[in-house]
């Protein structure tokens, strides 16, 4: 063993060097994000600015159709967010029972090597690309939708919910079993001493220590449910109109900017920056949602000691 008095060595200008380079390596990496995130909040209030020069805010906000690309032109993007709105809402209806639920099978009842094989094997859908997921619901899932409901469309909002909800599962079920796992075993020890079931213990105890987490993984599946693009593109269609019914097909608000993006509208002209207006509410929803989960996660986590 080393004597206490012993000193430590002192450190050689070379190992300052390396520190201060790694330091500065990674000042630049956090200064990246930093400075492309202002550039894009820059680009989109510069460009909307551009566009509501020419279309009244009130119109764009307040108005019920969406037709930039047709004579009369009509700027109302409450079709677009009724669309989105409707795809997303309808994904985290099949995602959230499911995601939570595999979590919990997978925090507290699987065992043994099928408890490391299920979660890595449910990540892998998090690999597929999104204009799979569009495919697959053009060609297996609106099919099946027609054989049980003969009214759905082609293109509808219903397919594209599924779809996404398959998409978001990885998120909600890996969060969601991350919370319930920091839920520490004293806690699950001691209701167990009391003679509670395990099902009690989990409804009654984990889920609840571990709801800020669950809540969180719900509001991030959310973001990601409702800046999804080519899924959404291929599945719901390009029909921007205010509807609550999910067989009919719909426009989403990312779909309409891939849409314009093709190149079929003049650069500069307002129909080209209208997608930059819709690119900025929908920054400013999804920066909405991060920002409360953050709040959810902050407000009710419970620190054990």
């Amino acid at each position: 063993m080393t004597s206490r008095s012993q000193k430590w060595a002192p450190i050689s200008p070379l190992q300052r060097w390396r520190e201060k380079l790694v330091l500065k390596s990674l000042l630049i990496c956090a200064s990246v994000s930093v400075f492309t995130t202002l550039g894009i909040i820059y680009i989109l209030l510069e460009e909307s600015a551009f566009f509501f020069s020419h279309v009244s805010p009130l119109e764009f906000f307040f108005t019920t159709r969406w037709a930039p690309l047709f004579e009369p032109r009509s700027f109302g993007i409450l079709p677009l967010v009724s669309g989105t709105l409707l795809i997303s809402v309808g994904a985290l209806f099949v995602a959230l029972p499911l995601g939570l639920g595999i979590a919990i099978y997978t925090a507290e009842y699987a065992q043994g090597w099928w408890q490391k094989v299920l979660k890595p094997t449910l990540e892998i859908l998090a690999g597929i690309p999104s204009v799979v997921y569009g495919y697959f619901a053009l060609t297996q899932v609106t099919p099946l939708l027609q054989k049980i409901f003969p009214n759905v469309e082609v293109f509808n909002a219903a397919s594209a919910s599924i779809v996404i909800a398959i998409m978001v599962l990885p998120t909600i079920a890996s969060i969601c079993d991350d919370s319930l796992r920091a839920v520490p075993k004293a806690v699950r020890d001691g209701a167990y001493a009391l003679g509670t079931r395990r099902s009690e213990v989990v409804a009654h105890i984990v889920v609840p220590s571990a709801l800020s987490g669950i809540l969180a993984s719900f509001i991030l599946a959310f973001s990601r449910a409702v800046g999804e693009t080519m899924a959404v593109t291929l599945a719901a269609g390009a029909t921007p109109q205010l509807t609550l019914n999910p067989f009919l097909g719909v426009q989403a608000m990312t779909a309409y900017i891939a849409q314009v993006s093709l190149g079929d509208v003049a650069h500069g002209s307002v129909e080209y920056q209208s997608i930059f207006a819709v690119g900025l509410v929908l920054f400013l929803m999804t920066l909405a949602m991060n920002l409360l989960s953050q709040f959810i996660v902050k407000r009710y986590a419970r620190k054990y000691e």
